[in-house]
């Protein structure tokens, strides 16, 4: 059968192997597409297009899904315009992948995303006191609390991504080191989105917390963060997943009483917030984060306006 005449639904495999071969992307980001893709696959089933090729889809049926989307609720909620729109990247990603495979499709410009309003761009982020608040929550008295207290002091001090954090093995640390307490700072090569490098640092109390943390670790597993559900599969190497963090995250954050829904994305919000506030410049904060386009990091403009309006303040003679 020629590759135009199977479904689109049948061609997502080789998509995705196309995206971790071909394109060079992370499993965490292929995995992420999948994902995204799922609800368009639900769709599809949903309305009797289970068979449709990619040259029968049209601009119609991409109106109709965006119309789906916008109406969609998360629980109680609509999905916000930025996860929409992660939503039709992954059908642009896909088209893409038609074109360069020359299977006859709409080409992926006709994909349009949602406008994001100011209010749709806004991030959420954690002051420093805020912060402290939430660090503090673990129950340092047990395993799992102490590895939680490390895992939220690793993502302050570095603002990794939580896919970055997961994937983290104890063979990247002079453990040995770490464990006498010689290390007073620590600097890593990390493997970040889109298999790009970057270095990630970490501060004197992480390292502290991460060589407490350490010292409850016998056991011989890879991972750095690890869970400690029993298991008979003697394969399981206990690593944790970014969802588990994401729960971990939002329960102290329920348990802080915080006025932010936080995520581990929230966190990384605040570490870059953070830095920006003690006089660090956007472009050294762009390389921190692993952000490829500095307009990417222009997000964390709450920051940058309100040190130019100080400026503004003391250093204008417009004032008088």
């Amino acid at each position: 059968m020629r590759k135009s005449n199977i479904p689109i639904i049948k061609h997502i495999p080789d998509f995705l192997d196309y995206c971790e071969i071909e394109k060079g992307l992370s499993s965490v980001s292929t995995r992420n597409y999948h994902n995204f893709l799922k609800v368009f696959i639900e769709w599809l089933k949903d309305h009797d297009l289970s068979d449709l090729k990619p040259h029968e889809l049209s601009p119609d049926h991409i109106w109709d899904y965006r119309l789906y989307l916008s109406r969609k609720k998360d629980k109680d909620n609509y999905i916000k315009k930025t996860t929409q729109s992660y939503y039709l990247i992954a059908i642009r990603i896909l088209l893409n992948y038609f074109s360069d495979k020359d299977i006859i499709s709409i080409p992926s410009e006709k994909i349009k995303l949602p406008k994001l309003t100011d209010k749709d761009k806004k991030i959420k982020f954690l002051n420093f006191d805020q912060i402290e608040k939430l660090l503090n929550m673990p129950d340092i008295s047990k395993v799992d609390g102490l590895r939680d207290r490390a895992i939220l002091e690793v993502l302050f001090s570095t603002g990794m991504r939580v896919s970055e954090l997961t994937s983290l093995n104890i063979n990247i640390f002079d453990r040995v080191n770490l464990l006498k307490n010689k290390f007073t700072d620590l600097e890593l090569s990390i493997s970040g989105k889109g298999g790009s490098t970057r270095t990630v640092y970490f501060s004197n109390r992480a390292l502290s917390w991460l060589a407490k943390y350490l010292k409850t670790r016998n056991d011989l597993l890879s991972p750095m963060f690890i869970n400690y559900r029993p298991s008979k599969n003697p394969k399981n190497e206990h690593r944790l997943t970014t969802r588990s963090i994401e729960r971990m995250v939002k329960k102290y954050t329920v348990m802080a009483g915080l006025p932010v829904d936080a995520t581990p994305h929230t966190i990384r919000h605040s570490y870059a917030t953070d830095l920006l506030d003690q006089g660090a410049d956007l472009r050294s904060v762009q390389e921190l984060l692993g952000h490829k386009n500095i307009v990417t990091t222009q997000i964390y403009t709450h920051v940058t306006n309100k040190k130019l309006r100080d400026i503004h303040r003391r250093f204008h003679s417009g004032k008088k």
